[in-house]
């Protein structure tokens, strides 16, 4: 029997974890003579403060959302998908194929098609490394992290050569057909004379990743698939027994997972540049993997944990506008968070696991 209950190890844990996290950024910023009472205001103020704030706050986090889910699947199945960045960087090609050759008449039908191309690209992607592992004993870590770095060497060939516009300079393809142009929160929030999430780049793929929350959380705890994925997880050797095929987990789970990624691509390259731009990922694969950690590998936590990486995101941007504390400080919370919610999990459970241990025993007393 577990000593810490459920609800401490999925609120407790992290809770404490970001306040320890918050006191050494608090130290940090005071160590380079800054505020850091004002600091925080300003980023609470930057980022939730204002519609404009809130928009670029869930745009970011709509990324987290895709990252974090594709790395929880795997997760489940106790695989670390490291390649979330390579995987969203051909789902972005796979949406801007679908864009620059297809001729949609709205959004509407533009946007499950995109899905549907993000998906597939990176699905394929991410299944070379779960064939090479399941088939081969390439350790999924390895094999991800290299595929990171070839998707990234693919899509710089792409841009600055055959999807490069003739004459343009920056390596990008062309812009997007208006008809597939997803609608932002200032187009559906904005009904009054003064509009609201102004020029905030937050748009309807936000829906999609809630969407992907549901989607998740069923297949995971409401499915065979779910629980074979578990149960192969949680043991192999059990799962082998029961007549679980490793090379079909191996495969589906980490294929679930590159799609989910890739779906990334709806929100950075379809609803925001309305264009495929080189980086555009900007790290949000690797991001993903602390939100995972953080979510405790649920939909609900990979959604709250998501939503705090974008407010340190966007937080992180107001400070570097409004004061000398540079943008690079932010890595730094980031990497504090992650630390404490990951690496040092352990520095926080077993004190806990102690004091809920003395609890029960004063209670059976």
């Amino acid at each position: 029997m577990d000593v810490i209950p459920k609800w401490a190890d999925a609120v407790l844990v992290p809770l404490i974890a970001l306040i320890l996290a918050a006191v050494l950024s608090a130290l940090v910023i005071l160590a380079i003579g800054e505020d850091p009472v004002a600091a925080a205001k300003l980023m609470v103020e930057g980022a939730v403060g204002s519609t404009y704030g809130w928009g670029y706050t869930l745009y970011y986090a709509t990324n987290f959302i895709f990252t974090g889910l594709a790395v929880s699947v795997a997760f489940h199945a106790r695989m670390f998908n490291i390649g979330g960045e390579g995987q969203a960087m051909l789902g972005g090609l796979g949406v801007a194929l679908v864009c620059l050759y297809i001729p949609f008449p709205h959004w509407a039908l533009a946007l499950p098609v995109a899905i549907i191309g993000a998906a597939a690209f990176a699905a394929i992607w991410a299944a070379i490394p779960a064939y090479l592992q399941a088939k081969r004993g390439s350790h999924i870590v390895i094999t991800t992290i290299m595929f990171n770095f070839i998707a990234a060497a693919l899509l710089n060939y792409l841009l600055v050569g055959m999807l490069k516009p003739s004459g343009a300079m920056d390596p990008a393809t062309a812009k997007f057909a208006a008809t597939t142009h997803l609608p932002t929160f200032q187009d559906l929030f904005s009904w009054g004379e003064k509009p609201v999430f102004r020029g905030a780049p937050a748009n309807v793929s936000f829906f999609v990743s809630l969407l992907a929350c549901v989607a998740v959380w069923f297949l995971i705890w409401r499915t065979r698939l779910g629980f074979e994925i578990r149960a192969y997880g949680e043991s192999e050797s059990a799962a082998k027994y029961a007549g679980i095929s490793p090379t079909k987990i191996i495969m589906i789970s980490m294929i679930i997972s590159g799609a989910l990624a890739g779906c990334m691509a709806i929100n950075n390259v379809m609803g925001e540049a309305e264009r495929l731009v080189l980086g555009s990922v900007e790290g949000a694969g690797f991001i993903g993997i602390a939100v995972a950690l953080m979510g405790r590998s649920h939909p609900l936590g990979v959604l709250l944990a998501a939503i705090l990486f974008g407010f340190l995101y966007q937080g992180g941007a107001e400070l570097a506008l409004w004061t000398n504390i540079p943008r690079e400080l932010i890595i730094v919370i980031q990497a504090l968070v992650i630390m404490f919610t990951g690496a040092l999990d352990n520095m926080i459970r077993m004190p806990l696991e102690k004091i809920f241990l003395m609890m029960r025993k004063e209670g059976a007393a």
